[in-house]
């Protein structure tokens, strides 16, 4: 995925998170309020009906007030003219990190209490959202679940969900039947969206996903899903309602689902046997009444709906088979397995820790294969944010080990400085990283200070000149111009000189408290003190001669004659000391 950003009045755009047919979306600051946001963008300025599409989807969202449905936040126009829906931010990624993975029951069921009751407000609201899936549910970073993706929700009055093409829309893989026939939809279809993720969650597999988009549609209208075995067959009923494929079959509304799902804690039995099911089961009107230990009502009623309206059902699945076929089933036929191998080797890597070496062998490596054929695959973006976010933890983990052991910004390449960096090119605003840098910032300044202070103390006021008390004093006050403590230490080294010219001139020693004042004032050229003696210097020398020999001249141990400036260089540290 390239990388790309735009300019936004009101927000700094960081970096681009993810683009899809309609719309990219981008992480962002608004400025306002300094709070990170997803900001999402038309693709184009020109397509009214995406715009209607995307206003739709704004209004939506703005209605609904739950924990559980993602917040909007802001909506306008880019100066391209362009349409932008700011939106929470959710970092924690979404329900696809569990994919291929079969999660304890009760943590499988929490999550889906918690989406249903975000479904709740929806419903009740008037909305069915019709595209629940893994990808469209996020979890913020405290682990919460919230629902996002409204693009394709639609208001229950309105009567046809049928495209121009005769294609229901949303994700086969989780539709409903009724959804899959180009049925009218309601709240019960997004229940059974529901099922097919509960599911998942419980077993690891979607049985419902065929080789292609026909195969998958025909399942999800015919196939009945496997039953589940082991511990796991307490949940058979609950899971039976919700995937029941005529919608008289399931709990009408996400209230009864609630309530079912409160007879349930963790691992264990039902509190009530799953009476409820049983007996909502047992009552519906069928021409005979089999025990839910032999076989559901669903395909019943489904096969008995079916002979109400053949000639609707065959020309819905005609144009299901049709559109498919000449609309990319073929193409996806021929390149599934090239896609599907791209995954697996990506996902094989990251499991061996190869995140983006060696480049032609990484996940990294073969999931950006997958993305340049297939742009907008879910499961090559999630593989390159799983990457991203295990880079991130790895350079996390070196960062703080560098700076434990006080490689605060050396050596280059390997220093706590370079890996916070590193985790801020990969991820603006990194909380960690940002606070690690102010920490190396922090180390720095009380390292150079303690380094000061040292060397005022042995008197290396000004030479070495990169490892003196003045050296080090400076260098705190580029980095942090009003620091006190290294003010106060410049103070410290002048009253030195200070004090040292005194002395000079008290011994009329008057070329060496010249010497004296100059470095002084080269340090603070606006130390009163020192301007005061500078001033005074003329007239000190008129008033009293200065020693001729030991003032101007001094012996360098064989015969020869030294520079007096040369000569205070050189016995500036062993007179401070």
């Amino acid at each position: 995925m390239t990388e790309r950003t735009i300019e936004m009045r009101g927000y700094e755009v960081h970096s681009l998170l993810g683009r899809g047919g309609m719309a990219e979306v981008y992480l962002a600051t608004q400025r306002s309020l300094q709070r990170k946001v997803a900001v999402k963008v038309l693709l184009s300025a020109d397509d009214e009906e995406f715009k209607q599409r995307f206003i739709r989807e704004a209004h939506i969202v703005a209605s609904l007030h739950h924990p559980a449905i993602i917040t909007i936040h802001d909506v306008g126009r880019l100066a391209d003219n362009r349409l932008y829906l700011a939106m929470e931010y959710v970092a924690g990624g979404d329900l696809r990190r569990y994919k291929g993975r079969a999660l304890p029951a009760g943590q499988a069921l929490g999550i889906i209490r918690e989406i249903a009751e975000g479904l709740a407000v929806i419903h009740d609201n008037g909305l069915v959202h019709r595209d629940l899936k893994p990808a469209n549910i996020l979890f913020r970073e405290d682990g919460t679940a919230v629902i996002t993706d409204f693009g394709v929700a639609k208001k229950l009055e309105i009567d046809s969900d049928v495209t121009q093409f005769g294609i229901a829309v949303g994700s086969p893989a989780y539709s409903s039947p009724e959804q899959a026939r180009c049925e009218v939809l309601d709240q019960r279809s997004d229940i059974y969206s529901l099922g097919v993720i509960l599911l998942e969650l419980l077993t690891g597999t979607n049985p419902f996903k065929g080789t292609g988009y026909n195969e998958t549609v025909l399942n999800q209208v015919q196939l009945v899903a496997p039953p589940l075995t082991g511990r796991l067959a307490l949940y058979q009923p609950l899971l039976d309602q919700m995937l029941a494929k005529h919608p008289d079959d399931r709990f009408k509304d996400c209230g009864e689902l609630l309530a079912e799902l409160d007879e349930f804690q963790d691992d264990s039995v039902p509190r009530m046997a799953l009476a409820p099911i049983a007996t909502a089961k047992a009552s519906a009107p069928t021409a005979s009444t089999p025990t839910p230990a032999t076989t559901s009502t669903a395909p019943t009623r489904t096969r008995a709906a079916g002979r109400g309206k053949p000639v609707l059902l065959m020309w819905c699945l005609l144009g299901v088979i049709t559109f498919g076929v000449l609309g990319g089933g073929g193409y996806f036929a021929h390149q599934h397995w090239q896609l599907a191998n791209y995954i697996e080797q990506g996902n094989q890597r990251f499991a061996e820790g190869k995140l983006i070496e060696p480049g032609e062998d990484s996940a990294d490596h073969y999931y950006r294969l997958a993305l340049a054929q297939a742009p907008e695959n879910q499961e090559a973006l999630a593989g390159l944010q799983r990457v991203k976010s295990a880079r991130v933890t790895r350079l996390l983990w070196k960062a703080e080990q560098r700076l434990e052991d006080g490689q605060l910004v050396a050596p280059v390449g390997d220093s706590a400085d370079d890996y916070y960096r590193q985790i801020l090119a990969l991820s603006p605003g990194h909380a960690a990283a940002e606070a690690g840098l102010r920490r190396v910032a922090e180390q720095r300044v009380a390292q150079a200070l303690q380094q000061g202070d040292e060397r005022l103390k042995q008197g290396q006021l000004v030479l070495p000149e990169d490892d003196s008390a003045v050296y080090y004093y400076r260098q705190v006050l580029e980095w942090e111009p009003q620091n006190s403590a290294a003010q106060e230490g410049l103070a410290q080294v002048n009253q030195r000189f200070v004090d040292e010219a005194k002395r000079a001139y008290a011994r009329r020693e008057y070329t060496l408290a010249k010497e004296y004042i100059a470095q002084g004032l080269e340090i603070d050229e606006n130390n009163a003190a020192l301007i005061r003696l500078q001033d005074t210097h003329t007239q000190r020398t008129k008033a009293a001669p200065s020693r001729s020999a030991a003032t101007t001249t001094a012996s360098t141990g064989n015969g020869t004659l030294e520079n007096p400036v040369i000569q205070v260089k050189r016995i500036w540290n062993r007179i401070f000391n």
